[in-house]
């Protein structure tokens, strides 16, 4: 028995020393009399690593500082520490931590940290002195980033750290004290009193992010067991999740109402948001305090005595939601010395008589199911928005909430939106104190919301400036609105570069990051690392709207990112900072561009959107259902060079993108080729081609001004048409000026080789020159023609076989430069070039005067005869010019720098510049014309 007792004696002292591990089936949590860890679960720690740590009188201490006694442990001295409490689950573990002052001083203590906070791990603890935001997540490697933690957990210490392939993550929460002075970060412990931490450990599998969604996500930081959904699962307030833009103003604002107008002016306010940053989805009425309390009307009165009454804001309502825009009245719990009437009940009154989609809750940080019923009672879908974020254990009870500014400078990461992401945040932001471009890219960084709250005067001069930097963030996140509510969500993923952070926001149809940089240069460089994109996958940069291209270093894949720079002097302010934004998208969409002509293939999604340059509020865009497109640059956006954005839309959800750079300077056909009467046999004068292919190769001069040369060679296929045999003639032309009395607007030099209004004698069956591009369309149009296109031109002159002179190929004539004189030297064998062409001897002939110089297919006067004009148009977006085929008779020889005249290859084009009808009228420029079949 005496044994026994022993026995029972030693196995006591021995349990309230290492409760954890004897007997336990369950999780393991084993340490040595030191307190530092030797085992968590199956996996042992050979390495020290202290149970936790904390500050005391701002000194750190380790868990392996204290020494045991008989029943606690003790720390020189001045605090003793005892653990019970001890709950040991499958996969988790918990346990109360005493701290009791056993000193005669007043001792601070701070600063609790599972597994004591050690270089190597990852963990969350108090840095700094700030009143309100002194909180840091740590991380190896990197400087600590300040984070906003829930109202109630401020003084929270977190860690993991990792043992082989399994991770542990710990909790400490302050939850009972004795004679203690609780402070938001610290306790006060007078002599004999104590303060009480329960540390939670427990299990994970993943990067370190993983840990803090077991404990924050998962676990809800223990406050609650259980957590009701059945708020979320309402379809009828689904819609907050939906929403990143609100405003709340004051009734006596002037953008609500015009005093001396008499008139609302809230939808005028409205339009102008829209055009600014795509419009707010919440607008919410404040007409209460500061005011209420001034006479003995309660808060349900000022509504009713606002202008118009209760009708009128009914009447707002209706018209706001037209727009896309909720309407929020306000409530003041604590309105209870005014004109007594029941607070739900007045608020079921207000919001049925005024028709309100929501409810601000002042001074509150969570609701009722009282609070939510008494709405319920009046229609559906009415969410009630508090004015504090709620904290975890009031979640199940709210489904939206404030980022209060009593925070002003808000922490770079705030950990509530992990919580539940399903959660609609609103950052709250004012105008009035200075610029606060921080404020809209950190919402943008953490996927949630921003609340204008305008109750203060001012509107400052640069107020659109950032009203439309707010609209590039808003944008992303609402097309993109279903990641940003999803679970998957990962904070602060790996970066090469410090200063710069980057959130992961997976869904099943894409994933989007969102990036913030503190560097003022601004960054530009690889940033980030992914897995290996998928054939049919690819990465888009949101903010520039560019095609990203996934670099390979080894086994890596990294992201390269361009990230703008801001003035230095804005650093540590609220206007510091730069954001970008990253989408990895299935590729569906097929989008290819040539000349104007933009190709545009979707089989899924229900809307196409072409934006010429990127997507930007007050911006118009093309719209097309899914499907099958060509949409014609030109006459869809007129003159316009630079990026092409191609999105594709399920419902409002963004599935893809693609962007298609225009290049500057590039000529572009902006010309279309009409048709004719279709002609059954080939007119007088014209000559039938027949339908084909053929290689279309082009060759041209001087590349001062581009041509459009992209894309060439390329075969063409070609329909059928008729072409005249020979150039319009002067005689032809007389006879359209006859029948038509034609006068062109422009006159000068308008055929400035006839002589007062007459053709010359002996140039009857001359080409007609001196002609515009609108003067020869009126006389193809006349004629029941029209001009051909330059491939139709390039086609029939060289019978369709590519060739580069028209007449037969076994009559070879032989070209060479020299280089001596600068000037181009025809030489023909056997005597035979002046019989095929005018070599540019600089007389004009008349047409059919070489007819050696038939092609195959029966056309003459193919080249050296006039230069000869197509339909094609080109628009390089400074310049308009129309292609020239075929050379003439006119060849100047004294200098290169002059256009190379003469004959020229069939493949060959010159550009007549475009000024006006006078100005492009030539001696050596006229036309043939084509006709349909």
């Amino acid at each position: 028995m005496k044994t026994r007792k022993i026995f029972s004696i030693i196995l006591t002292f021995l349990f309230q020393l290492f409760p954890v591990f004897l007997f336990s089936q369950n999780f393991v949590l084993d340490w040595d009399r030191n307190l530092n860890l030797k085992r968590v679960k199956e996996n042992e720690i050979n390495r020290p690593v202290p149970v936790f740590s904390f500050l005391l009188n701002g000194e750190k201490k380790n868990s392996s500082d204290f020494l045991p006694d008989e029943k606690s442990w003790n720390l020189d001295g001045q605090i003793s520490l005892r653990i019970d409490s001890i709950q040991n689950g499958q996969d988790n573990w918990t346990a109360v931590f005493t701290f009791s002052n056993i000193s005669e001083d007043t001792l601070e203590v701070e600063n609790f940290i599972p597994f004591g906070g050690l270089e190597d791990q990852v963990y969350i603890t108090v840095k700094g002195d700030h009143r309100l935001s002194r909180s840091h997540l740590f991380r190896p490697g990197y400087d600590p980033v300040n984070v906003i933690l829930p109202d109630n957990a401020w003084e929270l210490g977190y860690s993991s750290f990792e043992v082989g392939n399994q991770g542990f993550a710990g909790l400490m929460r302050r939850k009972y004290w004795d004679g203690a002075q609780r402070r938001r970060f610290e306790t006060i412990l007078p002599p004999n009193s104590n303060v009480s931490y329960r540390m939670y450990v427990d299990s994970f599998t993943g990067g370190w992010q993983e840990g803090l969604k077991q404990v924050f996500q998962k676990r809800f930081l223990y406050d609650l067991d259980d957590f009701d959904y059945s708020m979320y699962q309402r379809e009828d307030l689904q819609w907050i999740r939906k929403s990143y833009a609100m405003h709340l103003m004051m009734a006596w604002d002037t953008d609500f109402y015009d005093r001396e107008g008499e008139r609302f002016t809230i939808f005028d306010f409205q339009q102008r948001n829209k055009e600014w940053f795509g419009g707010d989805d919440v607008i919410g009425i404040w007409p209460t305090w500061p005011t209420l309390g001034l006479d003995q009307r309660n808060q349900w009165d000022l509504f009713r005595d606002l202008p118009g009454g209760l009708e009128q804001l009914a009447s707002i309502s209706d018209s706001l939601n037209r727009l896309g825009t909720k309407f929020f009245i306000s409530y003041n719990p604590w309105d209870e010395s005014t004109r007594l009437e029941g607070h739900l009940e007045g608020m079921t009154a207000l919001i049925k008589a005024t028709k309100a989609d929501g409810v601000v809750l002042d001074t509150k940080g969570s609701s009722s199911h009282e609070i939510q019923q008494a709405a319920d009672l009046a229609k559906p879908g009415v969410v009630m928005y508090s004015e504090g974020m709620a904290v975890p254990k009031d979640m199940p009870g709210i489904v939206s909430g404030r980022v209060h500014n009593a925070l002003y400078y808000p922490p770079l990461l705030n950990l509530n939106k992990l919580i539940k992401p399903d959660f609609a945040i609103f950052r709250v932001a004012e105008l009035a104190y200075d610029r606060i471009r921080r404020e809209y890219a950190t919402s943008f960084f953490n996927g949630y919301g921003t609340e204008l709250n305008i109750f203060r005067p001012g509107r400052p001069e640069w107020m659109e400036e950032d009203y439309r930097f707010f609209g590039k963030t808003l944008r992303i996140l609402r097309e993109n609105h279903s990641n940003f509510i999803s679970f998957g969500y990962t904070p602060l993923i790996p970066t090469l570069s410090d200063g710069v952070f980057v959130n992961k926001w997976p869904s099943e149809k894409k994933i989007i990051y969102t990036i913030f940089s503190l560097k003022p240069e601004g960054f530009l460089g690889n940033l980030f690392e992914v897995e290996k994109p998928a054939s049919d996958w690819h990465y888009v940069d949101l903010w520039n709207h560019e095609e990203v291209q996934v670099l390979e270093s080894g086994e890596k894949h990294l992201i390269p990112v361009d990230l703008e720079a801001f003035h230095q002097k804005w650093l540590g302010t609220n206007n510091e900072g730069a954001v970008g934004s990253i989408a990895y998208f299935p590729k569906l969409l097929e989008v290819g561009l040539e000349q104007n002509k933009l190709s545009i293939k979707a089989s899924k999604g229900n809307e196409i959107r072409v934006w010429a340059g990127v997507p930007e509020y007050g911006k118009s865009y093309l719209s097309l259902k899914s499907g099958l497109h060509s949409v014609d640059i030109q006459e869809k956006f007129g003159r316009y060079e630079g990026k092409i954005v191609v999105q594709l839309f399920e419902s409002e959800e963004l599935i893809d993108e693609q962007v298609i750079e225009m290049e500057y300077g590039i000529p572009r056909l902006i010309s279309s080729p009409e048709k004719t009467p279709r002609y059954d046999k080939a007119p007088k004068g014209m000559v039938k081609i027949p339908s084909g292919s053929f290689e279309m190769k082009v060759s041209q001069g001087d590349q001062f001004i581009p041509y459009p040369t992209s894309g060439y060679p390329r075969t063409i296929s070609m329909d059928g048409f008729y072409m005249d045999r020979y150039p319009v003639t002067n005689q032809e032309f007389k006879e359209f000026l006859r029948a038509t009395r034609y006068q062109p607007v422009d006159k000068n030099r308008f055929l400035a080789h006839w002589v007062q209004g007459q053709i010359p004698e002996g140039m009857e069956q001359h080409p007609v020159v001196n002609v515009s591009l609108e003067d020869a369309q009126a006389y193809a149009k006349w004629a029941g023609k029209r001009l051909p296109s330059e491939a139709e031109w390039q086609y029939g002159a060289s019978s369709g076989d590519g060739r580069d002179w028209p007449w037969d190929q076994n009559l070879k004539v032989k070209k060479r430069f020299e280089f001596v004189t600068n000037t181009l030297t025809v030489e023909h064998l056997d005597g035979l070039g002046e019989e095929f062409c005018n070599i540019g001897n600089g007389i004009p002939e008349a047409v059919g005067s070489h007819p050696k110089g038939k092609n195959p297919w029966g056309l003459e006067d193919l080249v050296g005869s006039v230069w000869q004009m197509t339909s094609d148009i080109y628009d390089n977006g400074t310049n308009q010019m129309v292609i020239l085929k075929g050379g003439s008779y006119f060849k100047p020889s004294s200098s290169w720098w002059y256009v190379q005249g003469g004959p020229r290859e069939t493949h060959y084009r010159q550009m007549l510049l475009r000024v006006s009808p006078g100005f492009e009228r030539n001696e050596t420029v006229g036309f043939r014309c084509v006709a349909d079949y």
